[in-house]
């Protein structure tokens, strides 16, 4: 049996990290596009080509996501007396989640996960649509 390569290690590291098996198949994403879902699943017409195209349009937009330790406010005269080894207190406690968040909105809570040295986070709950949607109002 041959040795795994160095890109595979490090793909079980992360899998191990996210509590994944490393032996499961691998899913292809286009599958899971591709599955139908409940909430957007319209019975009434099937999606034309150019409504298709359209779609696929929009999902290659690029968005900016973000993960948010916390937040604090804090005066412009303390702002500006920060220097290298200050310390600036977060409302979040210590050990609670973490906010992920897609151009500025909420969208998960994670926490933190670290494998050779680069940061990961772990989703732990997933805001639903219906959610995201009722804090816009």
């Amino acid at each position: 049996m041959s040795e795994p390569s160095d890109d595979q290690k490090l793909a079980d590291e992360w899998a191990a990290a996210l509590g994944e098996d490393p032996t499961a198949p691998d899913v292809d994403v286009d599958d899971i596009l591709a599955a139908p879902l409940d909430e957007l699943q319209d019975t009434s017409s099937p999606i034309s080509e150019d409504e298709r195209r359209k779609l696929d349009t929009i999902l290659d937009i690029p968005v900016t996501i973000s993960m948010e330790v916390g937040r604090s406010q804090i005066s412009i005269r303390n702002l500006l007396q920060l220097n290298q080894g200050s310390v600036v207190e977060l409302e979040r406690v210590a050990g609670e989640s973490l906010d992920v968040l897609v151009n500025g909105t909420l969208i998960a809570h994670g926490e933190v996960v670290v494998v050779n040295d680069k940061f990961g986070i772990r989703l732990t709950d997933v805001i639903s649509q219906t959610e995201r949607i009722k804090k816009l109002r």
